[in-house]
């Protein structure tokens, strides 16, 4: 599974960030610009909001079994939560937490 873990981490960054750049090849770098973009109606503000509270659930799962464990490596995952997305930083936690030797 650990592998499978990775697969769908380098997915989950690969993948969204292809519409991201697209979006600020269209209309400019603007983060602002983008998160309008994601109010533009009450679908995508659910959307956002839906994915919001699963980054901060993860942040907090995180944090406190890295405290628990003393595994600090998987505190990567924070930065890759907020920096790219759940897609990535959830799959990458648990890709982080797996025994090694597992496949």
């Amino acid at each position: 599974m650990r592998f499978l873990w990775l697969a769908l981490a380098i997915w989950g960054a690969v993948h969204p960030m292809a519409y991201f750049l697209a979006w600020f090849d269209a209309n400019g770098f603007s983060i602002m610009g983008m998160v309008e973009a994601w109010h533009a109606n009450a679908a995508t503000s659910g959307l956002v909001w839906d994915l919001t509270i699963a980054a901060i659930t993860l942040t907090i799962w995180v944090l406190v079994e890295c405290a628990r464990t003393g595994r600090w490596w998987g505190l990567l995952a924070i930065p890759a939560t907020f920096c790219i997305g759940v897609s990535c930083g959830f799959p990458l936690y648990l890709f982080l937490r797996a025994p090694r030797g597992t496949s």
